[in-house]
């Protein structure tokens, strides 16, 4: 079977942030660098979508 592979706007559209949130967490280092295409774009698979999820609710829980 194949992982699905989703694009940083999929994954900031299931999380309710904007794709900017996601790549300013990236640069951060708040979450790891996701890996890139042959066109150079950003493709998210399942565990790193749920490693953001993750820091996501970590940031909303107090």
């Amino acid at each position: 079977m194949v992982a699905k592979r989703l694009t940083i706007t999929e994954v900031a559209d299931m999380l309710g942030v904007s794709s900017k949130t996601l790549v300013r967490w990236e640069k951060m280092g708040k979450v790891r660098k996701p890996k890139r295409d042959w066109r150079g774009w950003r493709v998210y698979e399942e565990t790193d979508v749920s490693h953001i999820k993750e820091f996501h609710e970590a940031l909303f829980e107090a």
